[in-house]
């Protein structure tokens, strides 16, 4: 059952399960499919008028003024950040569901940038961007919506208006839209072919549309279509078919995302599969974009099957097809941007995780970062976008471990694609030797997909250790290319092991790498008990559509001391919580490998665990009482009351820590769910009692910045204080403000 090696096979109708598995084995990518794998981090940028709205999806009913970034917009800032990023290509959303056209567009002068304030109407994002691509030397991509709110919800809207498919000649001239679409338009590229279709209304705008963006703004590298319809209309139809050819003819390098080279991953959130095979069933080219959001789409067990199943409809399965999994996600919680006060954005090492995944995982990574609304990349977003190029280039950029390094087999170690070894039965052994004794905690693997196709079920990675072979790591597919991450170990000797395969494996690509993660200083703190826990801190809250994944090569562990020294590799190990209810100088830091991050030092007021609060001057309510100041709680604070009439300061608490001991300072914390000045406090005193009856002299204490900073305060008493009472009394609040408060009270010995 042999057959050269092709991009799409026919099913033979009466073929063997064993035929079927062995033709899909050699299945290939197309040349723009390979081309486009070789990009693997790709930037999506979703701006326009939800942008101004703060709303996920458009009316198409918006009033088109409202989209104008002004002056600011900086396409140039967009490709200088995602190329630092090691971001390949940047696909935009040049017209969303709402409908509203981001390029100056001959077919919609009421619903595009034509009628903006945005450059008096002139102004063109795609053109600018297209000049920012030649400029940073990136591929560019385009996303135009099939949904169109706009022209289902306008009076003379095109989509689903009941028109009947006419002979249409592409590009239509404007002024014959309606009455004679076969006429050209008059302003025609030169030497771009008139395409000749059968066409209703919404085709005909739909594809003179494409036709703008593939003959005046390319190259275009990749052409995007949304599944996702907000709503229908009058059973309006697609004429996939004649979309597909036209772009082959207009835009020959472009992958087609939603048809025939490029699929939805499953998810929207950065998951992926832990088998991604690449050929599946398909039943024509029409359908071949649809959307294959199971866990299982390719398995051997699948791809013999008749048909298959797409949210509850079967399909023929008359084709092996290759077809690209695209991971797509926001850096953002949501496709636009909303503002910077409550959207959170992704951390460096989630998105470094799901890129390592992605790209790593026979696909391509996908990653949306949508300008704000003036038209930039928001600073979060770029911190990011920077740390992870950062640590890709370090990691995947650095070919020094593989210096004088030698294969038992042939054309391993070139990384060259185009040569590959060649196994001669399913299951196989390979082995890289370095010139010495490396870390590494990476290793990737590459499959002559090319060349041969896609072979590899299971396969495993051994390094050398103690004198014996040792598995680090394991998965099942390979493809173009698989990413293994292990705990960093010390070794000169690696082997992969291909246990199972479709066919026998070819081999392009077997390398080794180490990535150094960042080791950031741990957070200190008390649990419940009041003993003492050490962490990684934690990053802001990113709940939008999680994926749940994480990178199993980070075994970090903590080490600390109390003795005021500096920790090392042999202090003592964090396995449990510690006992410092007295108070205390706790160092601590991370350990990864041979690898000390950075030291973080806390000095430890007396556990509050057994304090009581005597009284308080005034507090809100319950949820923020005075003993929210002294519950051990960094989360939780006191606030006094914001009901009119409010009082003013001072405002103050009492404590009785339980016993007598011997004070040296004390510590604040401000509320930590906010940076507003709201209960911080800028100026105040500190008294101490023994007997809550007679009180010491007032120490004042004053603490700048606390809005910006909202970190730990620390006062050291130049005198020691004997005391089992203190008094804690605000006299300012941060910016004139008259509350009191604290997230945390703590007294040092």
């Amino acid at each position: 059952m042999s057959q050269p090696y092709v991009h799409e096979v026919p099913i033979p109708e009466r073929a063997t399960s064993a035929e079927i598995i062995e033709l899909a084995s050699q299945v290939v990518p197309s040349p723009n499919q390979s081309a486009f794998l070789s990009l693997d981090f790709t930037c999506f940028i979703h701006i326009g008028i939800n942008t101004f709205t703060g709303k996920e999806w458009g009316s198409g009913q918006e009033d088109p003024k409202l989209f104008n970034p002004g002056d600011t917009l900086d396409t140039d800032q967009w490709c200088r950040v995602a190329k630092a990023a090691g971001m390949k290509l940047m696909l935009i959303t040049v017209k969303h569901h709402d409908g509203l056209c981001l390029w100056q567009t001959r077919y919609n002068q009421e619903f595009s940038v034509r009628a903006t304030p945005w450059r008096d109407g002139k102004g063109d994002v795609l053109k600018d961007l297209v000049a920012s691509c030649r400029k940073h030397g990136l591929k560019l991509g385009v996303y135009l919506s099939p949904a169109d709110l706009y022209q289902m919800e306008s009076a003379k809207g095109l989509y689903g208006n009941g028109s009947k498919p006419r002979a249409t000649k592409i590009p239509t001239a404007v002024e014959t839209f309606l009455s004679d679409p076969t006429q050209v338009r008059s302003d025609k590229p030169k030497d771009a072919p008139v395409i000749a279709v059968e066409a209703d209304d919404y085709n005909r705008y739909f594809m003179n549309q494409l036709y703008e963006l593939l003959t005046e703004y390319g190259p275009i590298h990749e052409v995007w279509f949304d599944g996702a319809h907000p709503k229908q209309k009058g059973g309006q139809t697609y004429i996939k078919k004649e979309w597909f050819s036209l772009i082959r003819q207009l835009a020959p390098e472009a992958v087609i995302f939603g048809g025939p080279d490029v699929r939805w991953c499953g998810n929207e959130a950065g998951g992926t599969r832990e088998a991604e095979w690449n050929v599946l069933t398909v039943s024509s080219v029409e359908e071949s974009g649809v959307d294959r959001p199971q866990d299982d789409v390719a398995s051997d067990a699948l791809i013999v099957q008749k048909e298959y199943e797409v949210y509850g409809k079967k399909y023929p399965a008359k084709s092996l097809y290759y077809l690209i999994p695209e991971v797509n996600t926001s850096i953002r919680a949501g496709w636009f941007w909303r503002n910077e006060h409550e959207q959170s954005v992704r951390s460096a090492d989630d998105v470094f995780d799901i890129y390592e995944r992605g790209a790593g995982g026979n696909g391509v990574f996908l990653l949306n970062v949508p300008p704000n609304n003036h038209g930039l990349f928001s600073a979060r977003d770029v911190a990011c976008l920077e740390e992870v190029g950062r640590r890709i280039e370090s990691t995947y950029g650095n070919r020094d471990l593989m210096k004088g390094a030698n294969a038992t087999e042939e054309n391993l170690l070139d990384y060259d694609l185009t040569t590959f070894w060649q196994a001669k039965e399913t299951s196989c052994e390979v082995e890289i030797r370095l010139a010495s004794a490396k870390e590494i905690n990476r290793v990737v693997v590459r499959e002559a997909v090319e060349k041969v196709g896609q072979r590899i079920a299971e396969h495993a990675v051994d390094v050398w250790l103690d004198g014996k072979w040792q598995e680090v790591a394991k998965g099942k597919t390979v493809g173009f290319r698989k990413i293994l991450r292990f705990p960093a170990v010390k070794t000169e000797r690696i082997r992969l092991r291909v246990m199972k395969a479709r066919m026998a494996p070819a081999l392009a690509s077997l390398e080794v790498y180490h990535y150094a993660a960042p080791l950031p200083a741990p957070l200190i703190g008390r649990n419940a008990a009041g003993k003492v826990m050490i962490s990684l801190p934690q990053t802001a809250g990113f709940s939008w559509k999680p994926h749940g994944q994480g990178d199993p090569s980070n075994s970090v562990h903590f080490v600390y001391t109390t003795d005021g020294s500096a920790p090392h590799a042999r202090s003592p190990r964090y396995e449990q919580a510690i006992d410092l209810s007295q108070g205390g100088l706790l160092k601590a830091c991370a350990v990864l490998g041979e690898r000390m991050g950075p030291i973080a030092e806390q000095r430890l007021g007396i556990s509050p665990f057994s304090w009581k609060l005597v009284e308080c001057s005034s507090e809100h309510d319950a949820t923020y009482a005075a003993a929210k100041a002294i519950d051990g709680n960094t989360q939780s604070y006191w606030h006094s009351s914001w009901n009119e009439p409010v009082t003013n300061h001072p405002h103050h608490l009492t404590v009785d820590m339980g016993l007598e001991v011997t004070v040296g300072g004390f510590t604040y914390l401000p509320r930590q769910d906010r940076q507003v000045p709201d209960s911080m406090v800028e100026r105040g005193t500190i008294e101490f009692s023994k007997d809550g009856k007679s009180w010491s002299s007032p120490i004042a204490f004053h603490f700048g910045n606390l809005v910006n900073d909202p970190s730990l305060r620390t006062e050291l008493f130049s005198e020691k204080q004997q005391a089992r009472f203190f008094r804690f009394t605000s006299n300012a609040g941060a910016a004139g403000k008259p509350y009191a408060g604290a997230a945390e009270i703590g007294i040092l010995p």
